[in-house]
């Protein structure tokens, strides 16, 4: 009887072994404002070898509004951006005069403007440890809320340095070592405002960023690691082009009303005082060129951005190119002479990002229409195997298919 036992007992741990599954390391890559169709310019080595090795997708749909910060939380919450509540780069909320900006160091870091899970607590509440080399969110002060590793946003440091960093801590002792790393860039939305999408600076933007993606192949490829770690690599938004002879003055339009404006050049929150909305309203509709105006009740539901309530009461969305001004932020805006901007119809493909990914999950040389940003979420949690959030809006089955 014994004998039967002991032979059980090990054929449990035997088989325990064998069907064990080893933690998956991947990494998270953003590249701010890179567009769609910027990997397509026949200068980027790097990511076209990403594209034979793994999977391409048409493009990468943000949610509305197309802005940095909003579309980064909704990647790593997998919700709309009415839902997690970072509703722009810039808002108020509107009971207490309380101000949200991504310049605001104790804005970013205070958890209680973020509404939703970001991936890497999910992760870690289920035992994966997390890191992050710069990411919307991912400096919140409740420990919780942030990453076991995280590194304090530095606009100004260089790219190898955040590589090494992220191999630094691929070569900690298993016990410690992350198995999901955030990694961020910004040069082609810098380059994409000042210069506009279709320049030249933008064109050496995106072989400088390829070229980041080589040099983390290589160092991958130094600890021995290239083929243990997914790679997916995203952007928050896309670019077109603007000029300042394509503005609309809304403070002209709306002269002799008293009203609360946010919101940037794309898209703009009217807060009408007393009981103008209405009045407000009306007049917007009356003068609609080059724009669209909705009451926050009435926004069409594909652009899931009313069920906040730090959304003004009044919604004004530019035409693809066209800008919203008042008297002084037009004045500003011939001043910085900007080239290109975003934060239009996430409809709009000028606003698409790019989706790629390599990888031992990912099928090779496969490629795919457009999916949504909100499903990287789902796509994470399935890569590792644990349980999502439960009111995230994103969905597994509209991405799940590019998994071998």
């Amino acid at each position: 009887m014994k004998k039967i036992l002991s032979f059980y007992f090990y054929l449990f741990i035997f088989t325990s072994f064998l069907t064990a599954q080893p933690k998956p390391y991947v990494l998270l890559i953003s590249f701010d404002g890179f567009r769609w169709d910027y990997a397509n310019r026949g200068i980027t080595p790097n990511l076209d070898k990403m594209k034979q090795n793994g999977v391409s997708a048409s493009s990468l749909q943000p949610a509305f509004p197309t802005k940095t910060f909003p579309n980064h939380y909704s990647i790593i919450t997998g919700m709309y951006i009415d839902h997690h509540g970072i509703i722009a780069n810039h808002f108020i909320n509107p009971f207490t005069d309380e101000v949200y900006k991504l310049r605001d160091t104790n804005a970013v870091r205070n958890s209680k403007w973020y509404l939703g899970e970001p991936f890497w607590t999910t992760a870690e509440r289920q035992g994966i440890i997390s890191a992050s080399y710069f990411w919307p969110g991912s400096e919140q002060r409740l420990s919780y809320r942030h990453p076991t590793y995280f590194e304090r946003y530095d606009h100004h440091r260089p790219h190898k340095t955040s590589v090494n960093g992220v191999i630094n801590w691929l070569q900690l002792p298993q016990n410690v070592r992350p198995h999901f790393i955030t990694l961020y860039f910004h040069d082609t939305d810098d380059n994409g405002h000042k210069y506009g999408p279709n320049s030249q600076q933008v064109n050496s933007a995106i072989s400088s960023l390829d070229s980041v993606i080589g040099y983390l192949n290589k160092k991958l490829t130094e600890i021995k690691m290239k083929d243990s770690v997914d790679i997916i690599l995203v952007s928050d938004h896309g670019m077109t082009e603007i000029s300042p002879k394509k503005v609309i003055n809304i403070e002209k339009i709306l002269k002799g009303f008293n009203y609360k404006i946010e919101g940037e050049k794309p898209f703009l929150l009217i807060k009408p005082r007393g009981y103008q909305i209405d009045s407000v309203y009306n007049v917007l509709k009356k003068h609609e060129n080059h724009y669209k105006v909705y009451k926050r009740a009435e926004m069409p539901d594909y652009f899931h951005y009313s069920e906040n309530p730090f959304i003004f009461p009044i919604i004004v969305v530019a035409d693809l190119g066209w800008s919203l001004v008042t008297n002084s932020s037009l004045k500003k805006f011939i001043n910085q002479n900007s080239k290109g901007n975003h934060g239009y119809d996430n409809h709009q493909l000028d606003m698409h990002g790019v989706f790629i990914a390599t990888g031992p999950h990912f099928k090779k040389n496969y490629r795919t229409g457009t999916v949504w940003n909100i499903d990287i979420y789902p796509l994470l949690c399935k890569i590792f195997n644990i349980i999502p959030r439960s009111n995230i809006d994103g969905k597994l089955d509209r991405i799940g298919f590019i998994l071998k």
